[in-house]
């Protein structure tokens, strides 16, 4: 089982490296985002997670389907991801990260972003979102930056027992206003 790194380690907070366009098929890069959705699947409050957390240096973040309310053809693998253009309008919410367990804190973030990126199969796309997506788009690059959300939270907390448990208990899909990575 792939485990999940935690604040403290280094390669959170290194810039991670480009994948060149020609290793995106090969197995290595390939085991990367196996081993990181795997990581991704064993929490059950987590929506994204990019190859850092796992001690994986690349610039590497997957999305968990249960990000979108309907079921479609989503890009879930984003690759050498690059913020193009966000919204001036902002909004603070509340944020957590799975390499900084239990710690919330509110995290001012741009209503809408739009990124490109490369899929898993080598193919650039470019994509515009709101609201949650738009939120992990942001919170997923600054991970590939060596930027954590601690750096940037107002409120910064730790969650109590009972906020704990009730993250642990809960099977649903993500709430706006709870947002893991």
């Amino acid at each position: 089982m792939t485990t999940i790194v935690q604040v403290g380690k280094k390669v959170l907070r290194m810039k991670a490296q480009e994948v060149p366009k020609d290793a995106i098929a090969s197995p290595e890069i390939q085991g990367v985002i196996a081993r990181m959705n795997e990581a991704l699947a064993t929490q059950n409050d987590g929506v994204a997670i990019a190859a850092p957390q796992i001690g994986e240096s690349y610039r590497i973040f997957t999305i968990s389907p249960v990000v979108f309310e309907e079921p479609g053809d989503y890009h879930l693998v984003y690759i050498n991801p690059e913020i193009m253009e966000v919204s001036k309008k902002t909004k603070l919410l509340n944020e957590g990260c799975l390499s900084c367990r239990w710690k919330i804190g509110d995290v001012e973030r741009h209503l809408t972003a739009t990124v490109r990126a490369y899929d898993e199969y080598g193919n650039q796309f470019t994509e515009s979102a709101d609201g949650l997506l738009a939120h992990i788009f942001q919170h997923e690059t600054d991970h590939l930056d060596g930027i954590l959300f601690i750096d940037k939270a107002e409120n910064l907390r730790d969650m109590t027992e009972e906020e704990i448990n009730e993250v642990l208990q809960e099977n649903a899909s993500p709430r706006y206003d709870q947002i893991k990575d």
